[in-house]
């Protein structure tokens, strides 16, 4: 399960630990949801300026955001496509948002950046938190994946 990880932002310092953390929380996230060993995720950390623009482009909300996805697939994709390549698509997030929620939710940022990574990756593969149910069923992936990354940080 390729997950790649890009910093093209230079305003927050990224420690060297930092991108193998977020490849090993997308595998997590794609394995629990059944996809195979041929299905592509790519992770973007850019800046607020980055991020606004994009979020103003797309969503027209002229402000940054945490997370963004782009999914490269219509509909829902299929998991577990034995022998094909699954590019699911990017995820993108704004570090400078990141840094300051984790303060303000007195988190590691680790851990804020791993929700972020959860929440783009299911966006991509079809979860959607528009309405109440979908927002509910969003919520407990997002935390019984969350709980399966803390026990590993644990260990």
């Amino acid at each position: 399960m390729p997950v790649l990880v890009s910093n093209l932002q230079e305003e927050a310092a990224v420690g060297s630990e930092l991108a193998p953390f977020l490849v090993s929380v997308g595998e997590l996230v794609l394995a629990e949801e059944g996809y195979n060993q041929n299905t592509e995720v790519s992770l973007a950390m850019v800046n607020d300026a980055y991020m606004r623009k994009l979020n103003r482009q797309y969503r027209g909300i002229d402000a940054p955001t945490d997370v963004l996805s782009f999914a490269m697939q219509e509909g829902e994709p299929m998991p577990g496509m034995d022998g094909e390549e699954l590019i699911l698509g990017d995820v993108v997030i704004s570090l400078q948002t990141a840094l300051r929620q984790s303060a303000e939710h007195g988190i590691k940022i680790h851990m804020e950046m791993a929700y972020l990574v959860i929440h783009g990756i299911l966006h991509l593969i079809g979860y959607d938190h528009q309405e109440e149910e979908e927002q509910q069923l969003m919520r407990q992936k997002e935390e019984a994946l969350m709980a399966r990354v803390e026990f590993l940080c644990l260990r």
